[in-house]
Parts: structure tokens; C-alpha cells; sequence
């Protein structure tokens, strides 16, 4: 059973065509965030306070507050600039489903047969892409933003001015799991000097340090509770080894074919070597074992029929 077309013609995801015009201006406010917050939580403020201007309480509380700092900016970084340039995985040319490389090149698949065939039963599953002229593989959609099918695709990201897929979904999910925890430090860090705007107690810093940290403790908790709603949102999707746009549409969340349980579910985008699940890499043996990590198969229930969109 599909939605009607009245219903199917709402669909927010068409909408991303307006955040062709944002391009890389998006990555230079990550970077101007980075480092105004840099700046205030540095150089104004524990900076200072771990050259002795402290005492001893105060220089050890700077030196724990810049190392966590330090650690987590590094791997936020690492993993934003991971998905920005990681291609989320897309058709490979003249890819063909296993079904149709059985039948030969001397019995291809016609046009008319894409139209015939059922969307997705436990035998079938190919699909093709009016927009690309292609034949793509099942959990694959075309982005309308970048004018190509993407494998596995979750949405597109105008933060990371790119697809979020197959090959860079753990990336974006450890970003958004690092800048939680950055931001939350910084908040935290930051807090007793918010507070001391509104107290009645000497200020003490220039007004340019004091805008800064100001301004940063508010950007920090801003984003602290905005991408805390979005990593919860992944963390549910990922536990039913499902994507944004899927979950979306859908019809029967309660059965899914590719929910596998949610370690093996788990397993699916982060691997199986828990070295490198905090990280954005793989193991080479994560890579050759795991079909799912390259965007073109993934293990399934056989005894669900599961849609595909």
C-alpha cells in the first residue's frame, strides 16, 4: 500500500533545493563559532587562570578545562571535516542488482520492465532513477540538492554542505556526538562568568573579552540543546538501522526488513572493532566484511517484506 499522491506531494525533503546557494559559507560560520568560542574559553578567560592567575585550585581546574577542551575540539574537527569531505556514496557506473546480472547481457532489463516490477519483495529489488537514467540499489535516493542518487541516503546537511550516506553517516553521527559534548563543556565552563554579568561583583577583562565570552556561552547553548535533540533522533534511527528519510516514509515502522536487532544494527554503521567506533575511520577488516559500509547490499529479514522508497 503507497500514500496517495496528495499526500506524497507534501514532502519537506523538496524543500533542500533552496540550500544549493549556501555552499561553503556554511563551513566558514562553523569556523567562525570555533573560534570565537576558542578565543573566550582560551584566551580570556582559563588561559590566564593556568599562568597563576588562579592559584592553585585555579590552574588545576584550567588544566583539566583546556586539555577537554583541546581533545574534544580535535575530534569534533576531525570528524566535521570527515563528512565534509567524505562523498556520501554514489551509483557506480553500470551497476546492475544481482537479479539482472544473472539474466546477462543478452537479456537486459528493459524500460518497460522497471515499471512492472513489484518496488521491493525478498527477490526484487530494483529500482531505477528517472532523474539519473540509472538503475540504483535499494535504500538509495537522489538528492535533489546535488543532482544525484545517493547510496543509503539519510538527508542533506547544510552544515557539512553535503549528503549525509553510506560512507559518511558514522562521521556526521560523531560529529554531532562531539559538538554535544564540546558544547556542553563550554557551557558549563563558561556559566560561572555568565552569571557574573547579572551579579554585582567586579568584572574584570576588557569589553571586547567580555562581548566574546558572552556571546559564546550563548552560541554553545544553543547548539548544546539543538544537537542534543538531533543526536537523540539518530541514536533512535540508528537503533532500527533506519535513516531519516525512511523512517519518514515508510509505512510500516513496527516491521522492518533491515532492523537486525540493535547491536547488529549498531555494528552496521560504526563497525565491529570497538577501536575505532569513537572515531571517523574503519578497520580494513570492518570494510571487508561488513557489505554495509560500502552502500550497495545490506543483510535483511527474509521474512519481512519490507518497503523500499
Amino acid at each position: 500500500m503507497y500514500r496517495s499522491e496528495a499526500v506524497m506531494a507534501w514532502n519537506v525533503f523538496r524543500f533542500c533545493t533552496a540550500l544549493r546557494g549556501l555552499g561553503s559559507i556554511m563551513i566558514v560560520l562553523v569556523l567562525g563559532v570555533v573560534g570565537v568560542t576558542y578565543y573566550a574559553v582560551v584566551i580570556s578567560n582559563y588561559g590566564p587562570l593556568l599562568a597563576g592567575g588562579g592559584g592553585v585550585i585555579g590552574i588545576l581546574i584550567s588544566f583539566v578545562v583546556l586539555v577537554l577542551f583541546h581533545c574534544l575540539l580535535v575530534m569534533l574537527l576531525w570528524s566535521y571535516f570527515s563528512v565534509v569531505f567524505t562523498d556520501p556514496g554514489s551509483v557506480p557506473p553500470n551497476w546492475k542488482p544481482a537479479s539482472e546480472e544473472e539474466r546477462g547481457d543478452t537479456d537486459p532489463l528493459t524500460a518497460s520492465e522497471f515499471g512492472s516490477l513489484p518496488p521491493d519483495t525478498a527477490q526484487s529489488r530494483i529500482r531505477f532513477c528517472k532523474k539519473c537514467n540509472q538503475l540504483k540499489p535499494a535504500r538509495c535516493h537522489h538528492c535533489s540538492v546535488c543532482g544525484r542518487c545517493v547510496l543509503k541516503m539519510d538527508h542533506h546537511c547544510v552544515w557539512v554542505v553535503n549528503c549525509v550516506g553510506a560512507l559518511n553517516y558514522k562521521y556526521f553521527l560523531l560529529f554531532l556526538f562531539y559538538t554535544f559534548l564540546e558544547t556542553t563543556l563550554v557551557t558549563l565552563s563558561l556559566l560561572p562568568n555568565f552569571l557574573a554579568f547579572f551579579g554585582d561583583g567586579d568584572i574584570t577583562g576588557s569589553a571586547g573579552a567580555l562581548a566574546t565570552t558572552f556571546l559564546a556561552f550563548v552560541l554553545n547553548l544553543a547548539f548544546a540543546l539543538s544537537v542534543l535533540g538531533f543526536l537523540i533522533m539518530h541514536i533512535s534511527l540508528v537503533s532500527r538501522n533506519t535513516t531519516t528519510i525512511e523512517a519518514y516514509e515508510k509505512m510500516t515502522p513496527a516491521r522492518w526488513r533491515y532492523d537486525l536487532g540493535r547491536k547488529r544494527n549498531f555494528e552496521q554503521v560504526f563497525g565491529m572493532d570497538r577501536q575505532y567506533w569513537f572515531i571517523p575511520a574503519y578497520s580494513e577488516e570492518d570494510l571487508r566484511s561488513l557489505p554495509a559500509l560500502h552502500g550497495l547490499e545490506y543483510p535483511s529479514k527474509p521474512d519481512i517484506d519490507g518497503q523500499e522508497f
